[in-house]
């Protein structure tokens, strides 16, 4: 088969006859499969059902004699911290926990730094004149959109493979407008990418043109494997400390992907001064996170071990998902040598590039279809990619056969958008 460059028009004309036709097929389908967000599936919260009849009946108090249902313990139970610290990379002294949104966590750390000020730094971020954050693409969306309801400047930073393009970072980074970098080190969400070694120790020692600038370090899919390979990660609070910047990165993590999403625990991990200037922030906020939750888990997870064996049951759910995009996409898109695609070891996503200027149209043909697919751009700042190419895949909510399913109606709308614009140059 030829690829989609090296046909002729009529091989062309005859490839979008076939493809309007199997088109008009999948709309017969009337299918309603949803691949926006990256969720866990039911099967996968079942996993966790145990959780709600935990603590159980008069389990409230804690190994160190507290009673879990009263006020207090802002930094969260030390059991808890403890049981997650190795996960974190951070000493338990140094964590904290919260409710079930690390990116609740990550609103007020911007808010605190914008009506405050962070260690080190001169002022409260909002009496700059301007500021900016770093957002390496693809990206994740709710991080840009959250900075970006606060007026904050977002400047694109591309991916290289091994984490943000550091000669790029290490540039802009001199700007005094640039407070702020977001990471999603392990995993990446969507690209799929772990950061290297020298990624981490660059990011780490580079100088920067303020001394209060902060690494933002989503660390959301520490866990999430999909195979056996199990990366190394470079741990950025021991890099950072090495380099002398040890307030520099400020660490989020959650169990939304590996308990349960809505009643799940966040984290926040930092430099000590980091963490008595989160506490202090937060404990004008709220009077104590939800202790009993925190008590579920430990008692329901147990160790290190019960998280890793939790997280099996998990990749034994989602693997074979990811699986069913990879073939549909190889069956389907690779014979046309057009369009390639990310296979993560690991995360939530798959990052699929399809002819530059038709992701939206691939979108607009998905949903006519009855397929929901994430927006074309949400992967950049502001939701435009300049290139209309990146398309962000999430197969993990649908079940199997739905995957399988959605995965060849993404193959058919990106050839028949792709057949559409080479058509279209052809005049």
């Amino acid at each position: 088969m030829s690829t989609l460059a090296r046909m002729d028009a009529q091989a062309l004309s005859a490839l979008y006859r076939d493809l309007t036709r199997d088109y008009e097929a999948l709309k017969g389908r009337k299918l309603s499969l949803d691949m926006t967000r990256g969720k866990p599936a039911p099967e996968q919260l079942d996993l966790a059902s145990g959780m709600l009849a935990l603590p159980g009946n008069r389990d409230h108090i804690t190994e160190s004699g507290e009673d879990a249902r009263n006020y207090g313990g802002l930094q969260g139970l030390a059991e808890v911290r403890a049981l997650f610290a190795p996960v974190l990379g951070a000493p338990a002294a140094q964590i904290v926990v919260g409710n079930n949104s690390s990116l609740a966590m990550m609103h007020d750390f911007l808010v605190y730094a914008l009506l405050r000020g962070v260690p080190g730094g001169g002022k409260p971020w909002s009496k700059e004149e301007e500021i900016a954050i770093l957002c390496p693409v693809p990206g994740y969306d709710r991080h840009f959109a959250l900075a970006e309801s606060f007026g904050i400047k977002l400047i694109p930073v591309p991916l290289t493979g091994n984490g943000p393009d550091m000669d790029e970072v290490e540039r802009l980074v001199a700007d005094a407008r640039v407070k702020a970098i977001w990471c999603v080190p392990q995993y990446s969400n969507p690209s799929g990418e772990t950061y290297g070694s020298e990624t981490v120790e660059r990011l780490a020692r580079m100088k920067t043109g303020v001394s209060d600038f902060r690494i933002l370090w989503d660390n959301a899919y520490a866990l999430h494997h999909l195979g056996d390979e199990r990366p190394h990660l470079r741990n950025i609070l021991d890099a950072c400390s090495e380099a002398g910047n040890a307030d520099r990165p400020i660490i989020f993590a959650s169990t939304s992907k590996v308990t349960l999403a809505g009643a799940g625990l966040a984290f926040l991990a930092g430099s000590p001064a980091n963490v008595r200037w989160y506490l202090d922030s937060a404990g004008k906020r709220t009077i104590g996170p939800d202790k009993l939750n925190q008590l579920r888990h430990v008692r329901f997870l147990k160790d290190l071990k019960g998280i890793h064996d939790h997280m099996e049951k998990h990749r034994s759910l989602i693997a074979p998902k990811f699986a069913a995009v990879e073939a549909a996409f190889e069956n389907r898109l690779a014979p046309y040598g057009f369009a390639s695609w990310t296979k993560p070891a690991g995360g939530y996503f798959i990052i699929l590039d399809v002819m530059e200027g038709t992701a939206s149209r691939v979108v607009a043909l998905a949903k006519a279809a009855g397929l929901a697919l994430t927006p074309a751009g949400s992967t950049h700042p502001y939701g435009k990619d300049p290139l209309d190419r990146t398309l962000r895949i999430a197969p993990t909510y649908p079940s199997l056969a739905e995957v399988r399913q959605a995965a060849d109606a993404v193959a058919l709308c990106v050839l028949l958008a792709a057949c559409e614009k080479r058509l279209a140059s052809e005049g």
